[in-house]
């Protein structure tokens, strides 16, 4: 039996995750792709051509898809997949199912609007225009969600002849998890897991990672690997000084760009604590984002994944996402109606990273004045928007207009959902480093690859490899 691997994204970068599993025996071969994620950010101008348009590989072969979490960098991809012919099994968590739901049609209405964007722009400017659509369509969906199935943490599945699946939770994002397969041929069996992405051991609603079985083989995120986070423990308190300083001393408004899933739901949760301690000034929440509310929805029918102690809460408090003052805003003209208030106010909107989705609305409306904040509350791919806000850039474009960087732009990483260096290295306590044959780092920018490679080393793995998009590994 022989098995290779080879990353097609997330090799070098942090999006794009792909990474196929070759395994070739007497009796035939399998190939195994691990996560369908899209390219995002500086990733798209650094790899050449369009790598969200190039997987690399055929996808007509690939037998069956592995999934680690509904992240788009992680399954953005998977209508473009099954459009271009992949008919094979999609496993994942059922909470990653439901959440793929929401996310994937939302990313295709983002496709098709930007790309009509472009369209009515090269019009305007008499421009060629691009005739090869959109990455995908929304009647792609449906057929991409018939294809998956899901087994929860912990119980294991054949998902191939002589292939073993099970999952274990990374406590990243509801449903996330890593990826343990054990793979079989006469004498010869090989383990690998693959991270997906690693959360918080402090995260104030999603439980620890959880350990996972020793392994042959690692592939690990390595999007932090050479920083460590704030203490969490203060996160309450500096959110409510900047919603003190900006919307009652300065009465300006604060924009916090959040992922929908995940990062929304956190900050709705430490405001939710604010409020029922009575500490949270009465100022209007606006969560504007569809999909946040879908995700939301979502969060409330899995509370079971919840930490015990977030279980244990909502005897007391039914709805931790919501209180006096916070508006769902789901329609288009609520959005546009918000360019209307003129009251100090909180608007939570998507996406995180600042290059889709309404928040980019409320950021061309609120950057201009200096008493507005822009709250960054996760992480930025080299090259978003939100990273060249977070940089200290003076003037931004938004719809192709020039704007003004007038407003506070405030980091605060307490709220990243991936581990840190030190986390990190929590994470793979758990191993024998000295059984793991091969250590892959993957999903992480150059300088967090090498200064996790070299803790790494110090922690007793004896190879730890950067892969590079394309090269391919014997296993």
């Amino acid at each position: 039996m022989s098995i290779s691997l080879t990353s097609f994204g997330a090799a070098g970068t942090v999006t794009g995750s792909k990474h196929l599993i070759e395994l070739s025996r007497n009796g035939g071969s399998m190939r195994l792709l691990l996560d369908c994620g899209m390219f995002q950010g500086e990733a798209l101008r650094e790899i050449k051509g369009d790598p969200n348009r190039s997987f690399g590989f055929d996808p007509k072969s690939i037998d069956v898809l592995v999934l680690s979490h509904a992240h788009i960098d992680h399954s953005g991809l998977l209508p473009r997949l099954v459009a271009e012919g992949f008919k094979g099994v999609i496993w994942s968590t059922p909470a990653t199912r439901d959440l793929c739901e929401i996310m994937l049609m939302d990313s295709a209405h983002i496709q098709e609007y930007d790309y009509e964007w472009e369209q009515k722009k090269a019009r305007q400017k008499n421009k060629e225009v691009v005739h090869n659509g959109p990455l995908y369509s929304k009647d792609d969906v449906a057929p991409t969600l018939a294809l998956f199935r899901t087994v929860p943490y912990g119980e294991h599945v054949t998902i191939s002849e002589g292939v073993d699946l099970h999952f274990t939770d990374t406590g990243h994002i509801l449903g996330s998890a890593a990826v343990q397969l054990i793979l079989e041929d006469g004498d010869r069996k090989l383990k690998l897991a693959f991270s997906g992405d690693v959360g918080r051991y402090v995260d104030r609603i999603m439980p620890d990672p959880v350990s996972f079985p020793q392994a042959d083989v690692i592939l690990c995120e390595s999007t932090y690997g050479d920083r460590d986070h704030s203490s969490i423990e203060e996160a309450e308190e500096v959110l409510l000084g900047h919603v003190l300083d900006v919307c009652v001393k300065d009465k300006g408004r604060m924009i916090i760009p959040a992922f929908s899933v995940g990062r929304t739901q956190e900050v709705l949760y430490t405001l939710n604590k604010l409020s029922n301690e009575g500490r949270l000034p009465r100022i209007p929440v606006f969560v504007d984002s569809p999909l946040a509310i879908s995700a939301t929805g979502i969060a409330r029918a899995h509370t079971d994944l919840f930490r015990e102690n977030v279980q244990k809460e909502l005897h007391d408090d039914p709805d931790l996402f919501s209180f006096p003052g916070t508006s769902f805003v789901r329609s288009a003209d609520g959005s546009r109606a918000l360019n209307d208030h003129k009251e100090p106010c909180i608007i939570v909107s998507a996406s995180g990273m600042m290059e889709a989705g309404r928040v980019r609305h409320h950021l061309r409306l609120a950057l201009p004045d200096p008493k507005n904040m822009v709250l960054a509350v996760g992480f930025c791919a080299p090259g978003t928007l939100g990273d060249r806000l977070i940089q200290g850039a003076k003037e931004v474009s938004i719809f192709g207009e020039k704007v003004p960087v007038n407003a506070k732009v405030v980091r605060m990483d307490f709220y990243s959902a991936h581990a840190d260096r030190g986390e990190l290295k929590r994470y793979l306590d758990c191993q024998d480093s000295a059984k793991v044959k091969k250590l892959f780092l993957v999903h992480g920018v150059d300088h967090a690859l090498e200064g996790f490679r070299n803790q790494c080393l110090e922690q007793g793995f004896k190879k730890v490899i950067i892969p590079e998009r394309g090269e391919r590994f014997e296993l």
